[in-house]
């Protein structure tokens, strides 16, 4: 498996996108605005993830994804660690992450990798997403903000 940045040439992996936010307008907006990372296997984009600066020094993930055939597989800490390098690199002193509050798994995840949840957003998909969204049996009401120092 390789990661890369996206080129501004290539079609977006939307499908991918969409697994982890289903707001089309959402996910367009942002990456245009950010950086769109690939994971790669045999040709194939299994994994994807987007950074985008949200203010001085501060960039957030805004979306990560495993393409479902690929997930429990490690692919996603590998996504996560390749944001936090990339980050570094490019000089960022916080990396920021949100996450609904019935994404069990990913806020592990993310609190495995030096995240500390710093806020949350109450009712932020109701009021944002026009459809109900449910994970692991629990309806994803509230915006769960992560933050690392790098």
């Amino acid at each position: 498996m390789y990661i890369r940045k996206l080129e501004k040439h290539e079609k977006v992996p939307m499908e991918l996108l969409l697994l982890a936010d289903p707001s089309k307008s959402f996910v367009e907006d942002y990456v245009a605005k950010g950086d769109c990372f690939i994971a790669e296997s045999e040709e194939q984009i299994i994994g994807v993830y987007v950074l985008l600066p949200t203010r001085p020094k501060t960039v957030e993930i805004v979306n990560v994804a495993v393409a479902e055939e690929h997930q429990g597989k490690g692919i996603g800490k590998l996504l996560v660690s390749d944001a936090v390098r990339v980050a570094k690199t490019h000089g960022y002193k916080t990396i920021d992450i949100g996450t609904g509050n019935s994404s069990i798994g990913q806020l592990a995840l993310y609190q495995k990798y030096g995240f500390r949840i710093v806020s949350v957003e109450y009712n932020y998909f109701v009021k944002h997403y026009s459809e109900e969204i449910y994970e692991n049996g629990i309806q994803c009401t509230d915006m769960i903000r992560l933050s690392r120092e790098l």
